[in-house]
C-alpha cells in the first residue's frame, strides 16, 4: 500500500493535507503503507495522469490506482472491519456519515474558509456553515460517534473535516463538536498520522537546505 503526497508544502496547511486522513485510516487499521511523493512546485503530466486536478493523495493498492480522499478512504474501509462495520445496517450507516461528511458539511466549511481569509466584514455562508453545526450538534449529543455506536471511518472523515473550523473558532458555541473533535484526535493513530506526516514536510525543508548548501 503506498499513499502519495507531496514533497513538500508551506507551513499553513502543514498538519491539514489530506493524505493525513489515508494515513490516518491505515494506522487505525494496522495496515503497514509506504509513502511516495510528486513535486508540489511542478505538477506535471505524469502527476495529472494519476490525479487530473494535480492534487493529493492519491493510492496504489497493488495493481487498483485511486485518487480522491473520500474515494480511497472507502476503499480502504471495505477492506477493514476496523473502519467500517460488515453488518448490513452498521455499514448504511457509517456510508451516510461518510457521505454527510462530504456533500453536507465539507462542502460549505471549505468555501466558507477560502472567502474567510480573505477577512470580509461578512462572510456570507458562516450562516449556512451554523445551521449544519447545530444539526450535527443535536446528533453528538446523543453519541460518542456518528455510525455503529463505534469508531468508523465516517469519524475519520468528520473529525478532519471540522478541524479547521474548529482551530478557528467556530465551534466555541458548539460543545458537542468540540468534544467530538477533540476526542478523535486524541486517537493514537491520529497523532501518529498527523506527527508522521509534520516530519515527511520537515525532512522535506532540510533536504531543501542541503540543496541550497
Amino acid at each position: 500500500m503506498t499513499i502519495w503526497t507531496y514533497d513538500w508544502v508551506p507551513e499553513p496547511p502543514r498538519g491539514y493535507v489530506r493524505d493525513l486522513r489515508l494515513r490516518w485510516a491505515l494506522d487505525e487499521a494496522g495496515v503497514d503503507y509506504a509513502v511516495a511523493t510528486v513535486p508540489f512546485d511542478e505538477r506535471g503530466p505524469d502527476h495529472l495522469a494519476r490525479q487530473p486536478f494535480a492534487q493529493v493523495p492519491f493510492l496504489d493498492d497493488g495493481d487498483i490506482r485511486i485518487f480522491e480522499s473520500g474515494a480511497c478512504l472507502l476503499h480502504l474501509a471495505e477492506k477493514s472491519e476496523a473502519l467500517m462495520p460488515r453488518d448490513a445496517q452498521g455499514r448504511a450507516d457509517t456510508l451516510q456519515w461518510f457521505i454527510a461528511a462530504l456533500n453536507s458539511v465539507e462542502m460549505v466549511t471549505v468555501p466558507w474558509w477560502f472567502i474567510d481569509m480573505s477577512e470580509p466584514a461578512e462572510n456570507p455562508l458562516a450562516g449556512w456553515m451554523q445551521q449544519r453545526f447545530e444539526r450535527l450538534e443535536a446528533v453528538l449529543e446523543r453519541r460518542e460517534w456518528l455510525a455503529a455506536s463505534r469508531f468508523t471511518v465516517a469519524d475519520i472523515l468528520m473529525s478532519d473535516v471540522l478541524r479547521i473550523p474548529n482551530e478557528l473558532g467556530e465551534l466555541e458555541h458548539y460543545g458537542a463538536l468540540k468534544a467530538y473533535v477533540a476526542r478523535a484526535c486524541s486517537r493514537p493513530a491520529f497523532q501518529k498520522a498527523h506527527r508522521d506526516q509534520l516530519a515527511h514536510f520537515a525532512a522535506a525543508d532540510a533536504a531543501k537546505g542541503q540543496a541550497r548548501n
